[in-house]
């Protein structure tokens, strides 16, 4: 499959309009290698949240400003883009899986808040998140960030998946105590069953997209624990440091191979075809 080289427009507007009336998309095309990024992030959020926490001593706190500022700089970078940038918009990524592993945290470990709890809370806020984005927009299409608003709904929509999905992993695996690779299995199968919905039995896309999204948040997490935990904990003892920057680097050659071939980039004529 060939994918249309998209350049920045040469003027625009705040909305990123382009000649023509294109308006250019701000986030990735779902393909292959979208999916296979976004699990490194999540692994990484895990442990690179592990290892500022505990093996630098930085405490939840401490992790947590620092990660929020770099978030907020990453984002603001993220923003001033005119069209989607690999190397930007995946950065933001793995900071937000960062920093929404470690809101997680803080209400549960510090606040004491019961992982239920911050599970129906995140699952209401996402649902309340998406009204008003879909009432404000009369769209959720993600081949539509095309504008800063849009842009806003999207990120605060991603943030509060990751803050959900680490919850619900939590919430499984302290409640099953099914291990590492039993609860990585348990995920994909789950996230398979979405993909055979919504190809052989039609379940919405938005739906679909969003919920994948949701639950690769917890398989991603259980993958880095089954690697970075001790082996007397069920893991491979491959430690934080060793994860993180294995994932790291993967993540690394990815996004420049998507940033030359520009393989994930949206069609200019799904940009302008009706909103899904």
């Amino acid at each position: 499959m060939t994918y249309e080289t998209q350049q920045p427009p040469a003027t625009g507007t705040a909305t990123g309009s382009g000649p023509a009336g294109v308006r250019w998309n701000k986030v990735p095309e779902i393909t292959a290698y979208f999916w296979v990024i976004k699990v490194l992030c999540t692994t990484v959020g895990e442990t690179v949240a592990d290892f500022l926490n505990g093996r630098l001593g930085m405490g939840l706190t401490g992790t947590s400003l620092v990660m929020g500022a770099l978030l907020v700089l990453a984002l603001i970078a993220q923003f001033r883009t005119t069209t989607y940038r690999p190397g930007v918009y995946w950065l933001v990524v793995v900071l937000v899986s960062v920093v929404g592993t470690l809101i997680t945290d803080n209400l549960t470990d510090n606040l004491g808040v019961p992982l239920e709890a911050t599970t129906a809370v995140f699952a209401v806020a996402l649902a309340a998140a998406f009204l008003i984005w879909f009432k404000t927009e009369g769209t959720l299409s993600i081949r539509r960030i095309d504008s800063a608003r849009r842009e806003a709904f999207y990120w605060a929509a991603v943030l509060l998946t990751f803050a959900l999905g680490t919850a619900v992993g939590d919430l499984v695996a302290e409640q099953l105590s099914l291990g590492y690779w039993v609860a990585a299995l348990l995920f994909g199968i789950l996230i398979a069953a979405v993909a055979l919905a919504h190809y052989a039995m039609g379940l919405g896309a938005v739906l679909s997209f969003w919920t994948v999204y949701v639950l690769t948040r917890p398989l991603g997490a259980s993958v880095g624990d089954f690697l970075s935990q001790p082996t007397d904990e069920g893991g491979l003892g491959l430690g934080t440091v060793i994860t993180s920057a294995l994932f790291l680097v993967v993540i690394l050659a990815l996004v420049v191979f998507l940033a030359v071939t520009r393989r994930d980039v949206t069609k200019q004529e799904q940009v302008t075809q009706p909103a899904v």
